[in-house]
């Protein structure tokens, strides 16, 4: 069912433009009638009959050997996977798609939900897709580019039907928990340098280190699902070549992670849902910036194939908080207590165009073009508030919208609908930094569509 909100706000291609224009392209359709909600229990906690269900699934869809090499990927070091969490109250039932993917097209998106309608009777409009932010996988492009590309994008939506007809087949009666904790492995990537902003390492900036986790069971107290929100972007292993010229696919940081928390649940599917991830690179990586004393900057050390020991690393101590915050978990609530709804809802906003992030620039011009729509999905189970975009948030962004919240617990999400470019906050507009020469969006719309965000999770409580 819908509900209109009617208070808009009108605000005044390499890798990156790909997922800006499917983001764009994918969103617009869907969201330019208004704000729509689908919620079980619209009323509140008190509506009578009302109960928590839940079912999680996932399937690998790893690109084999028959359709490599793929967006420069000629190996494949581990695999990738599509997880599917569906969620029912009061007969209504919503549907959440991670991919480990950096983005995803418009076309994929379409059937995937597809896929997903079908194999679990959730409509359309209340699938939600994300992907974790992998810089290690390929790129899904356009079905008509290759024969390779067309077999990707069929692999990545049978994956997502299989893992959508496990959560199906194993929907139960449920309860909901949360907990957060602490975790010291992103950091800010905005680097001063001779030349100006750049991207490195910058322990002195802003870098929220919370690991927020949901833990839903089911009524037994075995557990489901975990899902897990924590900024940083998984490129722990981008660009690195291993030592014999292969270029590896991974699920990189986000993977590693979830898999060391589904080896300690081996009957849950772990969910990573990535966050404020624009301005926040994991802390070691494989392929890394180095800048000398006297702010010049280079992109050319390579750990090569030691580099799968950060990652590992990395991964291991994400997921040991994430399990340790989840041992914590000591109240939950079901039944009429957990009640799910779904709000979806757009910005109008005016896209720019820049110079573009080729390198550091001490000034920069933007551009004012045509509009453009920032979709928003902001969902609810329990008193934990779920609130994506499309766009890479910055931190402050993220830091504003979770401490405006006056739910329990509240996930902060980019890269929702298959993902966007940046959606910079001022500071970066002010120094130029990578993010804003990346950025797709004016000045000032991060704090209106944060704004935003924090007026619909306040209408959810």
């Amino acid at each position: 069912m819908t509900e209109q909100q009617d208070d808009t706000v009108d605000m005044g291609p390499s890798r990156r433009s790909f997922m800006a224009l499917t983001a764009l392209a994918a969103a617009v359709p869907t969201l330019m009638g208004g704000a729509t909600a689908a919620g079980a229990a619209s009323s509140g906690s008190d509506r009578s009959g009302s109960e928590l269900k839940a079912g999680a699934g996932k399937a690998a869809f790893t690109p084999s050997a028959a359709i490599l090499p793929l967006d420069k990927f000629t190996s494949v070091h581990d695999d990738l996977h599509a997880r599917v969490l569906l969620l029912e109250s009061a007969g209504q039932r919503i549907a959440l798609v991670v991919l480990d993917l950096t983005s995803v097209s418009a076309e994929a998106i379409g059937l995937i939900r597809t896929a997903v309608t079908e194999a679990t009777g959730v409509t359309a409009a209340d699938v939600m897709v994300t992907v974790t932010h992998c810089f290690s996988a390929p790129h899904v492009a356009a079905s008509t580019s290759s024969a390779s590309a067309a077999a990707y994008v069929r692999n990545i939506v049978a994956a997502t039907k299989s893992a959508a007809e496990d959560a199906a087949g194993v929907l139960r009666s449920a309860r909901i928990g949360y907990g957060d904790g602490r975790a010291d492995v992103n950091v800010n990537r905005n680097v001063s340098t001779a030349d100006g902003w750049w991207l490195g390492v910058n322990e002195q900036l802003p870098s929220g280190k919370g690991v927020y986790v949901a833990r839903i069971d089911d009524l037994d107290g075995n557990p489901l699902a975990l899902l897990t929100n924590y900024n940083v972007q998984s490129c722990v292993m981008q660009d690195s070549v291993m030592a014999d010229g292969n270029l590896p696919i991974t699920a990189d940081l986000a993977g590693a992670a979830v898999t060391h928390v589904e080896e300690a649940y081996p009957d849950a599917v772990g969910f990573w849902l990535v966050g404020a991830c624009g301005d926040q690179f994991p802390g070691l990586r494989a392929k890394r910036y180095t800048i000398d004393k006297d702010g010049h900057w280079t992109y050319a050390v390579d750990l090569k194939g030691a580099g799968f020991a950060l990652l590992e690393t990395q991964g291991e101590r994400l997921g040991n908080e994430v399990v340790r915050v989840s041992e914590t978990i000591t109240r939950y609530a079901s039944g009429s207590r957990a009640p799910v709804r779904l709000v979806t809802d757009s910005v109008t906003t005016t896209q720019i165009t820049g110079p573009g992030a080729s390198a550091p620039v001490k000034t920069a011009t933007f551009t004012p073009g045509g509009s453009a729509e920032v979709p928003l999905w902001v969902f609810r189970v329990g008193d934990i508030a779920f609130a994506g975009v499309s766009p890479e948030l910055s931190t402050s962004t993220a830091r504003a919208i979770r401490e405006a919240s006056p739910f329990t617990g509240t996930f902060v999400m980019s890269m929702f609908e298959g993902g966007a470019k940046n959606m910079p906050d001022r500071w970066n507009y002010e120094h130029f930094t990578y993010e804003a020469l990346d950025g797709f969006y004016i000045e000032g719309t991060a704090e209106k569509v944060a704004a935003r965000i924090e007026r619909t999770v306040k209408s959810l409580k």
